[in-house]
């Protein structure tokens, strides 16, 4: 009767012991969430969200006549605005500088409705894709330089938001 009370906890301490010093890793791992990035020193927090003082859409309903200076952001000095409404771009054709990063300043306006702005070239490839905006807010798109020439932007979750895009010197 005695042996079987021994051998119990000696067999629990084994299966702790076993179960430390495993040399395989877990089925998880932690990952820190990842920082948000934080301003230049040409950049503030207020200037990356807030619109220019260009607006999106002249009062009679035409497209901008082209892009707005901004003050910074490491897309560039332009700001180019594009708005989403309706299940549609508002804006319809923005220009702006070849060979040169800039922003785009992008406006959902439609509610619990999903857009994005993605840059393609002639062929078809795509040459910047922004990420999806989820319902009615803004995003800044840092874009990288593009070779001069026409553009075309679409959203990628409708085919018929479709736009230009002029790139000039």
């Amino acid at each position: 009767m005695r042996r079987p009370l021994v051998v119990l906890p000696v067999l629990v301490v084994a299966l702790v012991l076993s179960a430390c010093s495993a040399s395989t890793a877990p089925g998880w791992t932690y990952a820190p969430p990842t920082p948000s990035p934080t301003p230049g020193p040409s950049q503030s927090a207020a200037a990356s969200v807030a619109p220019s003082a260009a607006p999106s859409v002249a009062p009679s309903g035409a497209a901008p006549s082209g892009p707005a200076p901004s003050g910074g952001g490491s897309g560039g000095g332009t700001v180019v605005n594009i708005t989403a409404q309706n299940v549609d771009f508002t804006t319809k054709d923005v220009t702006a500088p070849a060979n040169t990063p800039f922003t785009i300043h992008f406006d959902n306006q439609d509610a619990s409705i999903q857009h994005n702005v993605i840059i393609k070239d002639g062929s078809g490839m795509a040459m910047f894709t922004g990420d999806l905006v989820t319902g009615i807010a803004q995003k800044d798109y840092q874009v990288p330089a593009l070779a001069a020439g026409t553009y075309t932007f679409v959203c990628v979750v409708h085919s018929n938001m479709t736009g230009t895009l002029t790139v000039g010197p």
